[in-house]
């Protein structure tokens, strides 16, 4: 049975410039998924999403402050969802966040 891991997540991501907070967006199209990351650094799109049951991967291509593609990976459990970006040459990033209801 695959997991509803779609919705709209309220996050905040640990990451070396201070805590970001953003609204992580999941649409979700079998085995892969759309979205966005909105945050105080403006709105990323999803990139190569893919769902496998409970977990999400992807990456976003970040411009600014300077040009770096993140890999994501998350695991949805209920209405929680906790992942990790990597930050190119600033390593990871852990994020965690709550579905909105």
């Amino acid at each position: 049975m695959m997991a509803n891991v779609d919705g709209a997540y309220d996050c905040v991501a640990k990451t070396p410039l201070g805590d970001q907070k953003g609204v992580f967006t999941v649409i979700s199209s079998g085995n892969s998924f759309h979205g966005t990351f909105a945050g105080m650094m403006g709105s990323l799109d999803v990139d190569e999403g893919k769902v496998d049951g409970d977990k999400l991967s992807w990456k976003m291509n970040m411009t600014l402050p300077m040009p770096m593609t993140m890999e994501c990976e998350a695991v949805v459990d209920g209405d929680t969802i906790n992942g990790t970006m990597q930050l190119g040459a600033f390593g990871a990033a852990g994020f965690s966040g709550t579905r909105r209801k």
